[in-house]
C-alpha cells in the first residue's frame, strides 16, 4: 500500500478518535509513533526522537514566544491590573451581546499577528466574559475566528506579508501586471471566501443573529442552569483564585505592559523580542509598587511559562506527526489524487478543498501553501484559471487549517488563552467552520464559472 494513503489513514483515525474520545495528546502520540513504525520499521525510536529533538528545534521560537506570553499572563493577573482593565470594558460590555461584540471589534483591531491577536484578547476579555456569563467556549471561538482570518485579510500582518512573497514567486502572477507583490495580494484579498465567511459569522455570532449550535448552544445552556462559565473537563486550566470580580486594581498595571507589546511587535515584527520587553516592564512597575518581590516576581515567570506547558506539548508532537507524514509523501499523494479534477471552473474551488484538507491534517499552514503554490499556479496558467482566484484559494486553505484544524497553534493558543480544553473549543467551533466552508466553496465555484 502507497505510504502516502497509509498516512492519510493514520491521521483520520488520529482525528476520529481524539474527537470521540477527547483526547488530543494520546493519539497524536499514538499515531506519530505509529507512521514512524510504518516508515522506518525497526529503527523507529530513534528516528521517532529525532524527529522530536528536530521538531523542537526548528519551531524553539514558537515555544518560547508562548511560554513567555504565559508568563505576561500570569505577571498582569498577579498585578491586578487584569481587573482594572475589566472594571473599564465592563461599562460597555453590559450584556452578553456587547461583550462578545466588544470581543469581535478587538479581534479586527488587533491584526499583525495570528499569536499577538489572540493572546492578548483572551487576557483581556476572559474576566468580562465571565462576568457576563459567557461560555468560555464562546470566547474561544471569537478567538480563533478573528485570529488567521483577521490577519489574512489585511495587507499589515505576517500572514500577509508571508503569502504575498510567495505568489510574487510565481510567473502567472507576474504577468497579470500587478505593481507590487503586496497590489497582487490585496486585488485576490476580496477574493479570500473562507476568512470573509468565518469573520461574517462571528460577527453575526456576536450580535446573536447566527443561532447557537450543536455543543455551542449546549455549553450556554450549561451557564444557565449550573452557573459554570467552564466545564468540569476544563477546571483544570483554572486553577487561580477566583474570588470574584469585585477586587480592584490599577488600569495602568494592565495597560502600559500591553501597549509596548503591541507597538513594539508593530515597530520591529519581533514578537518574541516584544514579549521579553514588556516582561521588563512588568519588572520595573510592579515591584517598586510593591505588588510582589523579586523571588515572587521570577516565581511567577516560570509559573506562567508552566502554565502553557500542555499547549506546547501538544504543538510539539503535532509537529512531529507533520514531519513524519510528509516524509511518508502524504502531501504528494493527496495531489496526485486531486490533479485530474483541477480542470476549468473548478480548479479554484479543488485548490481550496485540496490545501484545505493538506493543512488541516498536517498542522501546517505557511509550509503546505509554500509546497502546494507552485504546483498549482502553472497548472492554472496551463488551462486558463483566474491566477487571482488562485491565490485566495490558497489564503483560504491556510486560513481553513489554522482555524480548523484542533492540534493547530492557533487553535491550541486559543483554547489556552480562554482557559478551557482544546477539545471542547474544536467540537464547539465546528459548525460555524463546515458552514463557512461549504459557503467558501459555493464562492470559488461561481467565480471560477464568472471569471
Amino acid at each position: 500500500m502507497n505510504t502516502g494513503l497509509i498516512a492519510i489513514l493514520i491521521i483520520l483515525v488520529v482525528i476520529v478518535g481524539a474527537i470521540i474520545t477527547r483526547r488530543c495528546m494520546e493519539f497524536l502520540i499514538g499515531g506519530s509513533i505509529v507512521a514512524a513504525i510504518v516508515m522506518y520499521g525497526g529503527n523507529f525510536l530513534s528516528e521517532w526522537c529525532s524527529l522530536l529533538q528536530t521538531s523542537l528545534t526548528d519551531n524553539v521560537w514558537i515555544f518560547l514566544v508562548c511560554g513567555l506570553f504565559g508568563s505576561l499572563i500570569a505577571l498582569l493577573q498577579e498585578s491586578k491590573g487584569t481587573f482594572g482593565f475589566s472594571a473599564l470594558v465592563s461599562k460597555f460590555c453590559t450584556n452578553q451581546r456587547r461583550t462578545m461584540l466588544t470581543t469581535f471589534i478587538m479581534g479586527i483591531l488587533i491584526f499583525v499577528d495570528d499569536y499577538l491577536n489572540v493572546l492578548t484578547i483572551g487576557v483581556c476579555m476572559k474576566n468580562v466574559s465571565d462576568k457576563r456569563k459567557l461560555p468560555r467556549e464562546s470566547l474561544a471561538y471569537m478567538l480563533d475566528a478573528t485570529g488567521a482570518a483577521d490577519c489574512v485579510l489585511l495587507p499589515f500582518s505576517t500572514w500577509a506579508v508571508f503569502y504575498s512573497s510567495l505568489f510574487w514567486e510565481q510567473p502567472s502572477v507576474q504577468e497579470m501586471g500587478f505593481s507590487s507583490a503586496m497590489s497582487a495580494y490585496v486585488h485576490a484579498a476580496p477574493f479570500a471566501f473562507y476568512p470573509i465567511l468565518t469573520l461574517l459569522i462571528a460577527l453575526l455570532f456576536a450580535l446573536g443573529i447566527m443561532p447557537k449550535l450543536g455543543a455551542m448552544k449546549k455549553a450556554f445552556a450549561r451557564v444557565e442552569e449550573t452557573g459554570k462559565v467552564y466545564s468540569d473537563a476544563s477546571r483544570k486550566y483554572n486553577h487561580e483564585n477566583r474570588k470574584g470580580y469585585e477586587e480592584s486594581g490599577n488600569l495602568w498595571n494592565f495597560v502600559i505592559p500591553m501597549v509596548i507589546l503591541v507597538a513594539l511587535t508593530v515597530i520591529t515584527g519581533d514578537l518574541l523580542a516584544a514579549v521579553v520587553v514588556a516582561l521588563f516592564v512588568c519588572l520595573v512597575m510592579y515591584v517598586p509598587q510593591k505588588l510582589m518581590n523579586l523571588e515572587e516576581f521570577f516565581n511567577l515567570i516560570i509559573r506562567g511559562f508552566a502554565d502553557m506547558l500542555p499547549t506546547l506539548m501538544i504543538l510539539l508532537i503535532a509537529f512531529v506527526l507533520q514531519g513524519v507524514t510528509e516524509g511518508m509523501g502524504m502531501t504528494d499523494f493527496i495531489i496526485d489524487v486531486a490533479e485530474p479534477l483541477m480542470t476549468g471552473a473548478a480548479f479554484p474551488a479543488v485548490v481550496f478543498v485540496v490545501l484545505a484538507a493538506i493543512c488541516f491534517a498536517t498542522g501546517s499552514f505557511w509550509g503546505m501553501s509554500a509546497v502546494v503554490s507552485p504546483i498549482v499556479f502553472p497548472l492554472g496558467a496551463a488551462i486558463g484559471a483566474n491566477p487571482v482566484l488562485i491565490m485566495a484559494a490558497v489564503v483560504s486553505g491556510g486560513a481553513f487549517g489554522s482555524h480548523a484544524c484542533f492540534y493547530a497553534d492557533a487553535t491550541l493558543l486559543s483554547s489556552q488563552s480562554a482557559g478551557i480544553d482544546n477539545m471542547e473549543h474544536t467540537i464547539t467551533q465546528l459548525p460555524y467552520v463546515v458552514i463557512a466552508s461549504v459557503l467558501a466553496i459555493v464562492g470559488f465555484v461561481i467565480c471560477g464559472i464568472v471569471m
